[in-house]
């Protein structure tokens, strides 16, 4: 088993919470107010970057811009978490620049999605974990679909117990493991290949999420993975939601979870799919980088962090 990952100070009333804009612009106020609200209904502080509404062509703001709003979150200890308003794209752009040199005497919880998996992967190999939750984009969707968004994110960053159960899909494969939990989005996860950011998946519980793609794309994406070495020596395998799935013509063939199997049925490991995580309203909480359990069973999936 991989050694654990530090754990950042979980947050408590009074904290402080800073929100910022690490890639795509914000279109609207909206939703970021709502997850200033939301924060400040937990009695958390919230500071919102001097970057999120700048607004630069297809990004929150420049990249100096957005490198100093985060780098500002990383450096001054009376933050507790740094959370990401949205996803979209430009993480990658300024994440070689930034100093993580007081982020690893004072950790922190950095939380979000999608694009934040680039992130994701340099603090886990730095050593920390981080938080795969829900963003104050989510907000915009129902408040009746996004119950356990809220409530998964707020048991993880103050610290209460995480754990799920699940029916089983007919596609699982059942096993019982225990491994660090790493990954996040597909799309990034394929764009690292080749990089230093390119996780080491040996040992440990891999977990994908995407929007967006065509079934051919995510084929390709996923055979690259595979023959880059991401799912021969892992331990398990966790699919969350892989969304509004694009169509093309001729069908493709396979459907999503027999391109899956496909590729990683040959390793004989557990895999779970249709775990609500990912771009849909239902975005459950999980901390990448920790060591978890999972059990899957023909009735069920039990996951404990």
């Amino acid at each position: 088993m991989s050694q654990n990952l530090v754990r950042p100070p979980y947050l408590k009333e009074g904290d402080t919470i800073m929100i910022i804009a690490p890639a795509g612009v914000i279109k609207t106020k909206a939703f970021v107010e709502r997850g200033k609200k939301l924060a400040e209904s937990w009695g958390l502080k919230v500071i919102v970057g001097d970057a999120v509404f700048k607004k630069h062509h297809h990004f929150a703001a420049t990249d100096e811009n957005r490198l100093k709003d985060l780098q500002r979150g990383l450096d001054n200890p009376s933050i507790k978490a740094v959370w990401a308003a949205r996803g979209g794209y430009g993480t990658v752009r300024i994440v070689d620049d930034l100093d993580f040199t007081k982020f690893k005497k004072n950790p922190k919880w950095i939380v979000g999605f999608s694009d934040l998996t680039v992130l994701h992967n340099k603090i886990n190999q730095l050593g920390f974990e981080t938080l795969h939750a829900m963003m104050p984009v989510n907000l915009m969707a129902e408040a009746s679909k996004t119950k356990h968004t809220i409530s998964t994110f707020k048991k993880a960053i103050f610290g209460e117990n995480l754990s799920y159960s699940l029916p089983s899909s007919i596609y699982n494969k059942e096993g019982q493991v225990s491994g660090e939990l790493v990954g996040g989005n597909l799309s990034i996860l394929y764009s690292l290949v080749g990089t230093p950011l390119n996780i080491d998946t040996k040992n440990k519980i891999v977990f994908i999420e995407e929007v967006g793609e065509y079934l051919y794309h995510i084929d390709r994406m996923m055979i690259t993975l595979d023959k880059a070495g991401f799912f021969k020596d892992c331990k398990g395998i966790i699919v969350g939601d892989i969304s509004r799935v694009r169509k093309n013509h001729p069908e493709f063939g396979n459907n999503l979870e027999e391109i899956v199997l496909e590729i990683v049925g040959k390793y004989n490991i557990p895999v779970c799919f249709d775990f609500p995580a990912g771009h849909e309203p239902d975005n459950r909480a999980i901390f990448i980088g920790r060591t978890i359990d999972m059990n899957i069973t023909k009735q069920n999936v039990k996951i404990q962090f």
